[in-house]
């Protein structure tokens, strides 16, 4: 749901104004390291933990991946959940706005291989002292796992201090005492607390299984972890010999290295060409094992020759078939991505020569072993013509080097509704619930859930994680007794049981008969990060505070991830709470190189953010960001951020010279504002704030931005200019009283309306003038503060009239102070009495010696300029 906002009381801007004190010399530079400062020694946007529930707004903040920099989509996207934060602030909500860092997992360990020079060898003893060399060498460097993960743990800490520096300097408004590690203990507990209720409940379960395999990372891969990508292939036509007399069947297969690991063949039931076929046996190639002709329903007839052979494991469809059709498994593939040394169980009634073939392929990669097969198949002649080049989609790990396999493992699988109709409905239900902004991205949550086809793989063969908090009991001959795990109780996690040891055992009991043994693998890193608002809110460990936080008020994230971060949290909180785990959703759009291509570190054309920030300032960064709709792609683009940088230095200008014209008098509210062009531009004003407001309370940030800087710069070029001879009468001119209380009420508005977007100069022209501490924590604008019931067309056409007097002059090519004989404005009746209830003020800022109105059915301006002598 959209957040219903609190209403804090109108600001009283008599007892918040002190004496004017304003910088002669005004300027951007040093604003961030002030303000920085200031925040942090004032503990600015510190969270109070004593508000009520409803009055706190929270967010479930993504916590960057630690393992590297940071690029300027990281900017983009996390400026915009600073903006909605620091809007909720001032709409009267206490922000619940943590940090976290995601530091486990895959990344991490790449990072510290290639940093340190090492890799983790878990067969090796703890080394009393290890200290990486200062230079990685050409070869990595063995080392334990308890050392590997030591220095995974140095090397993120050194990350996240670099972060946490650039958050600062871009201005997020987070409580950095409330920063939390997806590897540190508060994540640990509660990712096995999590993960032992799910046992006990059912929803998570260990099975033995034909697994997506990385070769490289040699570790499972999960369905939401895949990515297709294009790769060349070949077509290879093999000939399967018929056995009773039958025919035989010519095959096609870009993957002849399985041959070894074919158990059967398979066609369409309705594929006539096979029917007779179907219940018979053939012989494959090279190997000479009776395989049988079965039916399925995914074979595709239109697929090559019709039939295909199915392998354990080629792909997923093989999976399928070899389930659903209850056929053996002859495994080739090692975890290594090399041909297993020892041949598949084929019986006896077999080529002779099977054996040894089967030993050339032994050890090989897949590669090699494709190599080799097609030199044997071409020498036995069941290689029919050449190989047909294609070019075909490719399983791939979203982070991996080389394409998946598929291998027999025993994992750990959380319930998804992969493989449970009703529950995958209960899932899409809880899609409907969340409110998403924009409304289109949902479909790409009912796309993937609805789609999903096998439960959540969350275990992992990897070393820097959050360990399964799992042992197992050993039987007389050591053999571990899967359907018995032994479980630890809750209040000694987090707890890891290669080195921790279960209760009723002694140390000396690990790895021996009738003793236990340690479940080695990991959780997925995405097993920790779904539960980033359990995380946050201190779940169990915290009551006080996750009462007052849960379920939280906003989860924003890029669209990429709905299928993964959102959905599995979804997942995790539906579980345990039997609710969603937040009330809204923003997805961001990708951020673009220049050339509006996505960025990618594969292309070189990653944008890092401190050259940006260094050139430009932070808030004109934050400015091109806001600018980015919910959504939409959005281009780096040094122009609009120009645009923002102009915008920064032209609130400093505008704020110096209205303070200058207002002297130390303290706005006292809209009451004497009386004259109708300053009722009319607050009425404006109004409009504006009231605009904004509702694009903020549905996650528009762009939209508020845009309805505030257009009114923002008709109030510079066009307010300003038409009241500032009226302005400097005396203090009992009350028509020069009326121009400065409407200029300070408008400035007061104006810099908080900026507030969000413009942080640092915000703040430091607030400062000028305000008591009361920062800005950020003053109450956002409302329309009651600056309600005059003023004419609206008088500011607009007044305006009009002025800018028709500037082109004329500029078109002259004369000073915008050169004097002007007569100006006939023509327009309709209402908008000329309106503009003649500014007249004065347009005589003014025209330099016009005579005003004169025409009635007339559409807008012109005739500018007849004084005589140059005159």
């Amino acid at each position: 749901m959209t957040e219903t906002l609190h209403d804090p009381a109108p600001e009283q801007p008599t007892s918040a104004v002190r004496a004017v004190a304003v910088p002669d010399k005004p300027a951007l530079e040093g604003l961030e390291a002030k303000w920085s400062a200031r925040w942090k020694a004032d503990d600015t946007y510190a969270f109070d933990r004593t508000r009520p529930r409803e009055e706190i707004y929270s967010i479930d903040t993504p916590p960057p991946t630690a393992s590297g920099s940071l690029h300027v989509g990281h900017i983009f996207s996390y400026t915009h959940t600073d903006l909605v934060a620091r809007f909720q602030r001032m709409c009267g909500k206490e922000v619940f706005y943590p940090m976290g860092w995601d530091d486990n997992g895959l990344p991490t360990e790449r990072r510290v291989q290639n940093y340190y020079g090492v890799r983790c060898d878990p067969s090796l003893p703890v080394e009393p002292d290890f200290e990486p060399p200062e230079k990685p060498g050409d070869r990595e460097i063995p080392i334990s796992r308890a050392r590997f993960v030591e220095l995974c743990d140095r090397l993120v800490v050194e990350d996240e201090k670099k972060f946490e520096e650039l958050w600062r300097r871009l201005g997020l408004s987070v409580d950095w005492e409330m920063t939390y590690t997806t590897i540190g203990e508060v994540s640990r507990r509660a990712s096995q607390r999590a993960f032992l209720r799910m046992l006990a409940r059912g929803e998570a379960y260990s099975s033995e299984a034909p697994t997506l395999w990385d070769v490289d990372d040699r570790t499972a891969v999960a369905q939401a972890e895949l990515e297709d990508r294009e790769l060349a292939g070949a077509y290879h036509a093999l000939t399967f010999r018929g056995t009773d007399g039958g025919a035989d069947i010519l095959i096609e297969t870009t993957r002849p290295e399985l041959l070894p690991a074919c158990v059967a063949l398979v066609a369409h039931p309705d594929d006539a060409r096979y029917a007779e076929r179907f219940g018979h046996s053939v012989r494959t190639p090279l190997f000479g094992v009776p395989v049988p002709v079965v039916a399925h329903t995914l074979a595709d007839p239109e697929k090559g020759s019709g039939i295909a052979m199915i392998c354990t494991f080629g792909d997923t469809t093989d999976v399928v078939w070899w389930r659903e059709l209850q056929l053996p498994m002859r495994n080739v593939l090692g975890r290594d991505g090399r041909v297993l040394v020892t041949a598949p169980e084929w019986g006896s009634d077999v080529d002779p020569a099977a054996e040894s073939r089967y030993a050339e392929l032994a050890g090989k990669t897949v590669k090699q072993a494709q190599a080799r097969i097609v030199e044997l198949l071409t020498e036995t002649g069941e290689l029919v013509g050449e190989p047909k080049p294609i070019q075909h989609p490719v399983k791939f790990y979203e982070r991996g080097r080389r394409p998946l396999e598929i291998v027999t493992s025993r994992q750990w699988y959380f319930r998804n509704g992969g493989r449970d109709a009703d529950l995958r409905a209960t899932f899409l239900a809880r899609g409907e619930q969340l409110h998403w902004h924009p409304a289109h991205m949902k479909q790409r949550y009912d796309s993937w859930v609805g789609g999903l086809n096998t439960d959540w793989l969350v275990s992992r063969q990897r070393f820097f994680g959050v360990p399964i908090p799992i042992w197992y009991r050993l039987d007389a001959e050591g053999e571990p007794q899967w359907d018995e795990p032994i479980t630890p109780e809750e209040s000694v996690l987090p707890i890891d049981p290669a080195s921790d040891v279960p209760a009723g055992f002694t140390a000396d009991q690990r790895d021996q008969p009738n003793g236990f043994t340690a479940d080695t693998d990991v959780m997925d890193t995405w097993a920790t990060s779904s539960l980033t608002p359990q995380i946050a809110t201190r779940w169990c460990d915290d009551d006080d505070l996750f009462g007052r936080t849960f379920p939280m008020n906003l989860r924003p994230q890029g669209p990429e991830i709905i299928r993964t971060w959102l959905f599995d949290t979804i997942v995790r909180a539906h579980f345990e709470h039997d609710s969603l785990p937040w009330h809204d959703t923003t997805l961001n759009g990708w951020v673009l190189d220049p050339d509006r291509k996505k960025m990618s570190k594969s292309k070189g054309n990653v944008v890092t953010p401190m050259p940006l920030l260094e050139k430009h300032g932070s808030d004109a960064i934050r400015y091109w960001a806001a600018s980015g709709r919910p959504g939409t792609d959005t281009a780096v683009d040094e122009g609009q951020m120009k645009v923002g940088r102009r915008l920064a230095i032209k609130l400093l200008n505008v704020s110096k010279f209205v303070l200058g014209v207002m002297g130390d008098v303290p706005v006292a509210g809209t009451s004497a504002v009386h004259e109708p062009l300053d009722a009319s531009m607050l009425h404006a004003l109004e409009v504006t704030v009231q605009e904004a407001s509702d694009a903020f309370a549905v996650y528009d940030y762009a939209r508020a931005l845009e309805r505030i800087e257009r009114f923002f710069w008709d109030f510079c070029d066009d307010y300003v200019e038409l009241v500032k001879h009226r302005a400097y009468g005396g203090d009992d001119d009350p028509q020069a009283v009326s121009a400065r209380l409407a200029l300070g009420t408008a400035l007061s508005v104006l810099q908080r309306l900026l507030a969000p977007f413009l942080v640092y100069v915000a703040e430091e022209v607030w400062s000028w003038w305000q008591v009361g501490g920062s800005i950020h924590r003053r109450p956002w604008p409302t329309v009651q503060e600056i309600a005059t019931g003023g004419d609206p067309l008088v500011f607009a056409a007044a305006a009009a009239t002025v800018g028709a007097i500037r082109k004329a002059k500029s078109e002259a090519k004369v000073s915008m102070r050169a004097p002007v004989a007569r100006v006939v404005v023509t327009d309709t009746q209402d908008r000329l009495a309106a503009v003649a209830a500014a007249a004065d003020d347009v005589r003014n800022a025209g330099v016009v010696e005579e005003l004169v109105f025409e009635p007339g059915d559409g807008f012109s301006v005739v500018v007849t300029l004084a005589d140059a002598d005159s």
